[in-house]
């Protein structure tokens, strides 16, 4: 197919930034995508939150473009535009009207050589109380919302980047200072730290000249130090018991497993598929369907650079014991550690990967970030086909092989109750 074979330009300015160019003239339209590589896995404890602060703050204006400006001037152009922070990195995006490529270029290009001149205490203090509401509004305030935290922060020991959650705690977010932001704006938002994509209907030559004039002159800063790791496995089983003002019990597991494309990484996905991927799943069709002990479950192995963990996530139907269905998810994993898949599993989930896959990737946003993505896993942009082939070469035996290497190490369970 040809989507899965992206013919593209890669190359270095001076200054150390990565530009891809991927032409598509099928729609008049164009996708810049800034990858920077710098998540919260890079912030220290005690200043934990500043990569998804920058994902505010660099709406707030630059030099050249004052506050508030960034979205109007990009949704006045009848674009789109946002932005996203995770463990591994924080990326903005536009999709504008081709002849708004220069628009867009421009307004990335200006928030990042020019961010700081136009920082003030005001500006932070405005997105510090955003952000605090935020963490209020979707973690402490929010039915389950600390969940994720309290997982992440058990599966991955106390010195690994990924024990906190992306939006920083209460304590770190209030106590940001202007040279906090700074300091980490000069470390972390540099050229040489950075991938931009371009795709869709452009000239290409107009394109790389557009590229030069706004960007090229920016300076970066010295290399950056990325986090590493050593391997690691929780010792122990963990248990952990909460009371919320929630409605109905939810239990949650959460085991170590394997990293962004590691050798198991896409037999983890299968194995999530089979087990709780569709209605016909196993774990839904048993404990939703034929127990009715549940009214929803959901599994999936969250890869990321440095580590993964694979988590499974069930909510109780009204007066349904936990210990029950805790009993019908292990029996269930036992089941597939024991005896692996079928031959139709395998194949309707390999299916169902191939055609969303593909499906999401009609999307211009989608495909840009795609290519982003895998330059920044893999170096090579282009890895379409040997990411699909990647779920291909999931045997039976390598089904069996993941789940008796993760599924019968210790895991993290954590179960939330009614407080009434």
């Amino acid at each position: 197919m040809p989507i899965l074979d992206l013919q593209y330009e890669k190359y270095k300015l001076s200054n150390g930034l990565q530009v891809i160019l991927h032409k598509d003239n099928a729609v008049p339209l164009v996708s810049v995508n800034l990858w920077y590589h710098v998540g919260s896995a890079d912030e220290q404890r005690g200043k934990t939150g500043l990569a998804h602060l920058f994902e505010h703050m660099m709406f707030q204006g630059s030099q050249n473009v004052p506050k508030e400006m960034h979205f109007k001037y990009i949704q006045e152009a009848g674009g789109v535009l946002n932005g996203s922070t995770n463990f591994d990195r924080t990326n903005y995006y536009e999709k504008v009207p081709s002849n708004f490529l220069e628009l867009a270029l421009w307004l990335e290009s200006d928030r990042m050589g020019y961010f700081l001149p136009a920082l003030t205490l005001e500006k932070l203090n405005n997105q510090k109380d955003v952000v605090k509401n935020e963490r209020l509004e979707r973690y402490d305030n929010q039915p389950y919302g600390l969940a994720w935290e309290i997982l992440i922060s058990n599966i991955y020991p106390d010195v690994h980047p990924y024990n906190w959650a992306t939006i920083g705690s209460i304590n770190d977010i209030e106590n940001y200072s202007l040279e906090d932001v700074s300091t980490f704006f000069n470390l972390f938002y540099s050229p040489s730290n950075a991938t931009l994509v371009v795709a869709g209907d452009f000239e290409e030559a107009k394109a790389r000249e557009m590229i030069d004039k706004y960007f090229g002159s920016i300076k970066s800063t010295n290399s950056v130090s990325h986090p590493s790791v050593k391997p690691f496995n929780i010792k122990k089983e963990i248990f952990i018991e909460r009371k919320e003002n929630v409605q109905l019990d939810r239990i949650y597991f959460a085991w170590n497993s394997d990293k962004a494309f590691g050798a198991d990484d896409a037999a983890l996905d299968v194995l999530s598929d089979i087990l709780a991927g569709s209605k016909g799943s196993r774990l839904y069709k048993k404990i939703v369907h034929e127990l009715e002990i549940a009214q929803d479950i959901s599994v999936f192995q969250y890869s990321g650079k440095l580590a993964g963990h694979l988590m499974v996530v069930a909510t109780a139907k009204p007066g349904n014991d936990l210990d029950k269905i805790k009993k019908e998810i292990i029996y269930e994993l036992d089941i597939l550690r024991i005896n692996g898949a079928t031959e139709k599993e395998l194949t309707k989930t390999k299916n169902s990967i191939r055609s969303g896959f593909i499906y999401s990737l009609q999307n211009l946003d989608s495909l840009a970030d795609q290519l982003n993505f895998y330059n920044f896993y893999l170096d090579e942009p282009n890895s379409f086909s040997n990411d699909l082939k990647r779920y291909d070469v999931v045997t039976n035996e390598h089904i069996k092989t993941v789940a008796e290497k993760y599924l019968t190490a210790p895991f993290v369970e954590l179960r939330i109750t009614p407080n009434q």
